[in-house]
This record gives structure tokens, sequence and C-alpha cells, in this order.
């Protein structure tokens, strides 16, 4: 359940970055995020939510034909709604570590926290 939310929300991501996504879909990319989400960025700076999303939303069609990969999805902790997974996310050539905290109201995440780390 978790690694098909992880994968969905990177192909929205995908298909944003690449152009291809209808203008709607941001919505709700933007839904899937709590009001306290928060990030760190592989090079170590601090995004809240809305700083997170005007930037996604400013890079529409800014990586035409990006492919984005998840690889081993594993759940890290999980009680209660919340839960823990870490992932690596590839594309043009590069990976990210990343571990994100979800809350489940039921069937539907929302996504916390991001924090991702280049892989070497």
């Amino acid at each position: 359940m978790i690694g098909t939310e992880i994968v969905r929300h990177h192909r929205v991501i995908e298909r944003w970055l690449a152009g291809t996504a209808a203008r709607e879909e941001f919505a709700r990319f933007a839904g899937a995020h709590g009001p306290g989400f928060s990030m760190v960025t592989p090079d170590g700076r601090s995004l809240g939510r809305e700083r997170m999303l005007a930037a996604v939303e400013a890079a529409y069609g800014s990586v035409p034909g990006l492919v984005i990969e998840i690889r081993h999805v594993r759940v890290v902790a999980a009680s209660g709604p919340l839960v823990v997974a870490a992932y690596e996310e590839w594309h043009g050539g590069r990976g990210r570590a990343s571990t994100a905290v979800l809350r489940m109201d039921g069937e539907t995440p929302s996504w916390l926290h991001l924090h991702e780390t280049w892989l070497p």
C-alpha cells in the first residue's frame, strides 16, 4: 500500500515536471501534503508546505521526458495511522535516499515529512 502511494505520488511529479500532466493534477498533488508538511532537500534546505508547492508548481514542464524510478521501498516503522517509509528515487542518472512520514486516514495517505539525501 505505501509502496503504491510512493510510486503514484512520483508519477504525478514526473508528469508535472515533464509537462504532460493535466493542470488539475496539481490540486491532488497539493492535497496529498498535510498542512504542516515539511521537507529537507538533498542539498540540506528546509522547506515548508507552501514553499515546496510553489516551487513544484512553477517547475511545470521544466524537465521534458523526465522518468522517475522508485526503488527499494520499505516500511521502517508503523504505529496507528503513522507510517515511516524509506526508498530510493532515481532520475537523470542521480539517486536520492528518501525517508517519508505519512499519516493514513483509512485508504487516504497524507504526506507529513520528507527527507532526501543525494546518493553517491
